[in-house]
Parts: structure tokens; sequence; C-alpha cells
């Protein structure tokens, strides 16, 4: 009798059984496959919590699609891969390919040992380095005319899923699954492939048509919450994409997938910008050492309520809304002269949905030393962003008790108010105006050559 052929489906940032090429590949190439999954202990110890205790549910619900034949373990990749292999006779190790720095060094890693990896699709509708300047094949700097490339570019529609496959039987040895609490008092939302599926279909019937509108609005559900799911692979942006129309709403929600792979290709491109400037005369601008004030923004008590609002949403809840990342990022940087890296970590520490390229290079477009076309003369005024994009006050109440008892006319300005310090909400740690004018006076001084914008 023949032997029976084995092949490893190796899961990653790829925790679904829908839409996944290399899971097909994997079937494809064997009569059966062992679906892994290997716990990267330094992974786990640079992670936070939340992320942590999302990731412990996602492969629960990975596991459960899989008849509860997931094999999980913790140790070194090449060590399993390898005992694996002997083991089952494998000839093929399948993956999804993965572009930032450490999955790539990864998987090279693996590749030295004399293990044949087989990538089949990537995390992005269109990979990282495909989309060029058609005029001289270089990278795109700036993402508008990227858009135009990607959406040229095109991307494949989503792959089949399996409807049965031959999954070896895991020993006891590889059901170590890991127990991640969720910390307390925090709420993450639901993990997994399905709730991610259930999410989007949600959206798609009550969000998608209005998205352009409501997408900015921090006081109501008006995003598709997808992040996270995106950030774990339990759904692939070639889903969300697949359906989409040409209306205002759909390319604007489609815009939004499209920074998430411009992100990425910026950092596949330039390796080292998930902590070093894009801009590398940022560097040299005057910033202030991070102490109380900063403190005092990482835990939601810089007497802005629209800021206060966002960093308690980001502590009580792991995920902030996009509108109020920007607005945040840019306090920490224009108001309280800090450097972007300070914030990037934060967020890296308490963020469900933290993703290296999304998170770095968002916070260095904001900070005005990223991929923005008109960079650090955007300063966000905190008072004004939140009468905008929270006129009544509702999401800063649901997370500033102190607030609550203020009027719509009341709660963006406490201090202008006689009961607006009654229930011990903190006094403003800096004067936006001031500090505004110190954050394009320290810009001058390394852009001398360079006259202030009249229009800041």
């Amino acid at each position: 009798m023949p032997s029976t052929k084995t092949s490893i489906i190796w899961f990653r940032r790829d925790l679904r059984i829908n839409d996944h090429p290399a899971l097909l590949a994997a079937i494809e190439s064997a009569d059966q496959v062992i679906p892994l999954f290997i716990l990267d202990k330094k992974q786990i110890e640079e992670a936070g919590d939340k992320l942590l205790a999302y990731m412990g549910q996602s492969l629960r619900a990975l596991d459960e699609s899989l008849g509860n034949r997931l094999h999980i373990i913790e140790g070194d990749q090449v060590e399993i891969l390898k005992e694996l292999i002997a083991e089952y006779g494998v000839e093929e190790v399948h993956i999804s390919a993965e572009y930032e720095r450490y999955g790539a060094e990864r998987d090279s890693r693996v590749e030295a040992a004399g293990i044949k990896l087989v990538r089949t699709g990537s995390p992005y509708a269109v990979t990282p380095g495909r989309v060029l300047k058609p005029s001289d094949a270089t990278p795109y700097k700036v993402y508008t005319p990227f858009y135009r490339g990607w959406r040229t570019h095109g991307y494949r529609a989503p792959a089949v899923t399996p409807k049965k496959f031959n999954v070896v039987q895991p020993t006891d040895k590889y059901r170590n699954f890991p127990d991640f609490p969720t910390p307390a008092g925090v709420h993450i939302i639901e993990a997994g492939e399905k709730a991610a599926l259930m999410r989007f279909q949600a959206f798609t019937k009550n969000g998608l048509d209005s998205y352009d509108e409501n997408r900015n609005l921090a006081s109501i559900d008006g995003t598709s919450k997808m992040s996270t799911y995106l950030k774990f692979g339990e759904i692939h942006p070639r889903t969300l994409l697949e359906n989409l129309g040409e209306s205002k709403a759909h390319d604007t929600f489609r815009k939004e997938i499209a920074w998430r792979e411009f992100y990425a290709d910026v950092l596949f491109n330039n390796p080292m910008t998930d902590v070093n400037y894009y801009a590398a005369k940022f560097a040299e601008m005057r910033y202030d050492k991070p102490g109380k004030q900063f403190e005092a923004w990482c835990e939601g008590k810089t007497g802005y309520p629209f800021v206060d609002a966002a960093m308690r949403q980001l502590i009580s809840e792991g995920w902030m809304h996009n509108r109020t990342r920007m607005v945040v990022a840019s306090f920490l940087v224009k108001d309280l002269h800090l450097e972007w890296q300070m914030g990037e970590r934060f967020f890296a520490q308490h963020l469900v949905d933290y993703d290296v390229a999304s998170n770095a290079h968002g916070w260095q477009w904001t900070a005005g030393c990223g991929t923005d076309a008109s960079p650090y003369y955007r300063i966000f005024n905190p008072i004004e962003q939140g009468k905008r994009f929270d006129e009544n006050g509702d999401y800063i109440r649901r997370y500033v008790p102190e607030l609550a008892h203020l009027s719509a006319a009341e709660i963006h300005e406490p201090w202008l108010f006689l009961d607006g310090y009654s229930k011990g909400y903190p006094e403003r740690l800096v004067d936006h105006a001031t500090e505004r004018l110190e954050s394009l006076a320290r810009l001058q001084e390394i852009k001398a050559d360079k006259p202030l914008d009249p229009r800041a």
C-alpha cells in the first residue's frame, strides 16, 4: 500500500478556514494535513495582555472549525517543524507569506534550517511590493496615487472554502492551548472567524451604505470593527472587497482597506520605519522627556475630554475609534512634544488590533514625519475635534463619568463652566493654542529654509 502523504499548514496571521489559499494548497498537495500553530515565546513576552487574551480565544475558535484537531505547542519553530516532518514524513510546509520584518526573518531562519516552505497568498489583497509607479517602477510614497495604482493592479476573488479534508489527530503534546485571561475590567470583542463573518454581515446590512458619513462619529457604532479580525487573519481583505460597489460610502470603505495595504507596502520598502523616522530629519527635532504628562496621557487624564475618552476606551476595550486615534496621537506629539514612538509603544501594549505597519505608520502620518503629503502643519485641535465628531458628548460621557453631568454645550470645555470640575475631572495639562505655536516653532528649527504655512 502507498504511504499516506502529509503536509503541514502552519497558521500564523491567518486563523481561518474560508478564503485561505495556503490551506487549499496544503490540502491539494497531500492526503492529510497537520494544522499547526506554534506559540512564539518572544512574541508572547512582547505582546499586551488584551491582545493575548483575544488570540487565545481566536485559537479556540480555529480549533473548533478544525474539528478540535489544531496542533498547538510553544517552542522553537525549527525544532517543532523538524519533529513533525520526521514523525509524519512531511514533504511540504504550507504558509501564507509574511512581509513585516519579524515574520520574514523567522521564515528565512526556518528555510535556512533546510525546511521547505511553500508560500501561497498573504494577509493582503495585493502583496506588498507589487504596486509600483508605471513611470519608473519605484514604490509609491503618497497614499492617493498608491490607491489608484492599487485599484488598477486589482485583486483576486476570494478563494473557495474547502468542503472536507483529512486532518491528523494531534497527540496530547500538541494540545498545549495557552491560558491568556482577559484582564479585569476589560471587555474585548468576540474572537474568531465566525464572529468576524457575522460582524461583517451586520455591518454590510446596517453600516456600509452610510460609512462615509458615520465612520468619523465616535459616539456611534459606525465603523466595521474589522481591524482586529484582519490582524489575526480571521477574515481576509478579499472577502471584504468582493461585493463593494462604486458609491461614495463603498469607495470610502475600500480606501480604508487600501490604507492598511499602503502602510504594509511602505514598511516593506522601508523595513526599519516601525521604529525609525520615515522622514529622517524629524529625529533632529527638539522633543520633551516623558514624565508626568506622558503618564496623564496614558491614563486619560489630560484635561481634554475627547482625548481622555479615547484613551480610556483603549484601556478598557483594547480598541479605539480611528478618528480619536489621530486626535490622541496629535496631542501627544504636537501638544506634549513627545516622540511618536512613545505613543506607538503604548498602543502596541493595549490594542487588540495591533498591526506593526498600520500602527507605526498611522502614528508617523499624524506626527507629521510619515507619508502625509502636507505633514507637520496638520495639528488636530482636541476641542474642535470633539465638538465636530462627538457633538452631543455621548462618547465622552461613556468613558469619562466625571463629565457625565454636563450638557452638550459644556462637556467639551469643562474649564469654562462652574460645574466643570465638580466631579473630580483633572485640569488641562497644557493650553492647546500655546502648544500649537510651540510645535510650529520647533518645526522651524529643522526647516529654517521654509517659511511657515500661513494657512496653518
